[in-house]
């Protein structure tokens, strides 16, 4: 092979090479893709509106509007569950709890005989507090959360209607059971009575050292 066939292949493939940069050269001109300024994905979260803030929960009805629809009869079936622990019958035995019989209106932690816990202590406010229709349902609604430190280990009934019944039947554990609650007492009570008017803050006032105003003279 002479020097002219090799100068001829040498340029060959010299010029083949460049075509191959060359090709390579645009399309990186053609295809290029910036990086970001920051990776992944911006997520813009929208801020809630003023009307889409979530409804605030139902108010919960009196004790005394409760009963005046609850049923004694399933009361007594829901007392059966009470029953491991607390006895309902006159002069009945104490057990894990005291008795309940005539426990409405019964001053807190007062039954005889029974050794009650430092937080039921507490709460009965040296015997002044009790047993109203209102602390019943409060209490049996959630014991150890209205109680601090109580002993009961019962977890509670979170159904309202379910707690009604359940009062409705102690109440009938007595000799005289206690008048119920009239419906609608509970919010009467808590109304506060409107504020007596105040004048305006922009009233005519007398002028410093006018004479005061001659009555007018009787008609004759």
């Amino acid at each position: 092979m002479d020097s002219n066939e090799v100068n001829k292949l040498l340029g060959g493939f010299l010029g083949t090479c460049f075509v191959v940069f060359s090709i390579g050269l645009v399309s990186d001109g053609l295809f290029a893709s910036p990086a970001p300024e920051k990776p992944g994905f911006a997520i813009e979260a929208q801020e809630p509106t003023e009307g889409g803030a979530a409804a605030p929960a139902a108010a919960e009805k009196p004790i005394a509007d409760l009963l005046a629809t609850a049923n004694v009869e399933a009361g007594a079936a829901i007392f059966k569950k009470c029953q491991a622990c607390h006895s309902g019958e006159k002069g009945g035995p104490n057990k894990v709890g005291p008795d309940l019989w005539d426990v409405v209106e019964r001053p807190v932690a007062s039954h005889e005989g029974f050794a009650y816990s430092a937080g039921m202590k507490d709460y009965s406010k040296g015997g002044t507090e009790k047993w109203t229709y209102e602390n019943l349902n409060h209490f049996i609604t959630s014991p150890k959360k209205d109680v601090k430190g109580t002993a009961m280990g019962f977890a509670g009934l979170p159904k309202e209607e379910d707690r009604a019944n359940v009062i409705a039947y102690l109440r009938t554990l007595s000799d005289n059971p206690k008048p119920l609650p009239q419906p609608g007492a509970a919010a009467d009570a808590s109304a506060k009575p409107a504020e007596a008017a105040k004048p305006a803050d922009g009233a005519a006032k007398p002028a410093e050292g006018a004479a005061p105003a001659k009555p007018a003279a009787p008609a004759q």
